[in-house]
C-alpha cells in the first residue's frame, strides 16, 4: 500500500504548542462570492453593492464576513478536524482587515491545549488559528476546540491542558476597518431604520423567516470552503456512523443563521468578533433552520461615536419557528429543537 496519501492527524499526533501550516492557498473570487449569496440569501448592503460599500469608505464591497471566516475554517480541516467527531466551539475571534475579491487567503493553526475524554477513544484539542491576506495583513483570528478520535484507544494520555479563554472580545478590542465612515450611510438601501440606539440590552428578535436545507446545498458549501470532513460527504461510510446519514457543516448553519437575521438587524453591516459559539446538535439536509437573537450588549467603541456595537447570541433551531424564543429550560438543558448558540459582535451605526 503506498504511504503518499493522508489519514489526517488523530489525537495523539497532537502537542500542545505545536504549529501547523495549512495547505492549499485561496484566492476569493467574484464567483465564490456569488456561489455563497446563492448558498445562503444573504442581503447585507455592505457585502451586496460596491456603491453602498464605496458609501461607507470601503474601496469596494467586502467578502461577507463569514464567507472569509469559512474559507479559513477550510484550510484548517485536513490538519485538525479530519477525523474529528464534532467541532465543540469558538472563542476570542476577532476580525480585522476587509476581504476582497482577488485577495488570497493562506492559515495557519497552533494547538493551545489537549484533553482526553474518559472513554479512551477521543480528545479534545484546542487550537488557535489565523488567516491572513497576500500582504500578511490578519483577516481574523479565533479560537476553537474540536473532539478528534484516537488511531489506538491504547496509546497514552498527554498531560491535560485547557486554555483559558475569555468570555467575550472587549470592546476596546475590537478592529474598525480603516476609514470606515458613517455620515453618508443609507437606512433605506440598507434595508431597515433601526440603528445601534434603537436595541436594548436583552431585546429578544424573531427572525421570522426560514430556510429549508437540501443535501446537494450543504455538500456544495462545504466544497466550496473545501472543508474536507468526511462527516459532510461521505454517504457509505456515514450510514455505519452514529446517525446514518451525513452531517451538515456547522459553520453552514452559522451563515444560515447570519442571513436569516437580516429580518431584525439589517443594520449590523459588520462582523467584529466571535465572543463564543456551540452546535447544540447536528442538523440534516430536509431540516428547516429558523433563528432568533438576543442583544447582551451594547458596547461603545472607543473614539467613535458615529457607530457602536452588539453583542448578540443567535440561536439558530430546526424545523422550530422562534416566535416562542426557544433556547434552555430552567435546568440548563438544550430545547430539543436548538442546533446553534452563537455570541458575536457585530459593527451598526449610530444615530447622530
Amino acid at each position: 500500500m503506498s504511504e503518499k496519501t493522508r489519514l489526517g492527524n488523530f489525537f495523539e499526533d497532537f502537542w500542545v504548542g505545536q504549529k501547523i501550516a495549512h495547505a492549499t492557498p485561496r484566492t476569493i473570487t467574484e464567483g465564490d462570492v456569488a456561489l455563497y449569496t446563492a448558498l445562503t440569501g444573504s442581503r447585507f448592503a455592505t457585502n451586496s453593492a460596491d456603491t453602498f460599500a464605496h458609501s461607507l469608505g470601503f474601496p469596494r464591497a467586502p467578502v461577507d464576513d463569514l464567507l472569509a471566516f469559512n474559507m479559513v475554517f477550510g484550510r484548517t480541516v485536513p490538519d485538525i478536524s479530519l477525523n474529528a467527531i464534532a467541532n465543540l466551539g469558538y472563542a476570542a475571534g476577532r476580525f480585522g482587515h476587509p476581504i476582497y475579491p482577488g485577495d488570497t487567503l493562506t492559515a495557519d493553526s497552533t494547538v493551545i491545549g489537549l484533553k482526553e475524554n474518559s472513554d479512551g477513544k477521543t480528545g479534545i484539542v484546542y487550537v488557535r488559528s489565523c488567516g491572513v491576506n497576500q500582504r500578511g495583513q490578519i483577516a481574523l483570528d479565533y479560537c476553537r476546540w474540536v473532539m478528534v478520535r484516537k488511531r489506538n484507544p491504547q496509546s497514552p494520555a498527554p498531560a491535560a491542558s485547557v486554555p483559558d479563554l475569555p468570555s467575550a472580545v472587549a470592546a476596546a478590542d475590537l478592529i474598525v476597518p480603516t476609514g470606515i465612515r458613517i455620515e453618508q450611510y443609507d437606512c433605506a438601501l440598507a434595508g431597515s431604520s433601526e440603528l445601534w440606539d434603537d436595541y436594548r440590552v436583552g431585546e429578544r428578535i424573531d427572525h421570522v423567516d426560514g430556510m429549508t436545507v437540501e443535501e446537494s446545498e450543504h455538500m456544495m458549501a462545504t466544497r466550496l470552503y473545501q472543508n474536507t470532513a468526511r462527516v459532510h460527504f461521505n454517504q457509505q461510510a456515514e450510514q455505519a456512523g452514529r446517525f446514518g446519514r451525513r452531517i451538515i457543516y456547522g459553520g453552514y448553519i452559522i451563515s444560515l443563521a447570519r442571513a436569516l437575521s437580516f429580518n431584525g438587524l439589517a443594520n449590523a453591516f459588520s462582523i467584529a468578533a466571535i465572543n463564543g459559539g456551540r452546535h447544540v446538535s447536528p442538523a440534516f439536509a430536509g431540516d428547516t433552520v429558523y433563528a432568533w437573537s438576543e442583544v447582551i450588549a451594547q458596547l461603545i467603541i472607543p473614539g467613535r461615536h458615529d457607530l457602536g456595537a452588539l453583542r448578540l447570541r443567535t440561536v439558530a433551531t430546526k424545523d422550530h419557528p422562534c416566535a416562542d424564543f426557544p433556547y434552555k429550560s430552567p435546568d440548563g438543558r438544550y430545547d430539543a429543537s436548538v442546533l446553534l448558540d452563537f455570541d458575536y459582535t457585530v459593527l451598526i451605526p449610530r444615530r447622530a
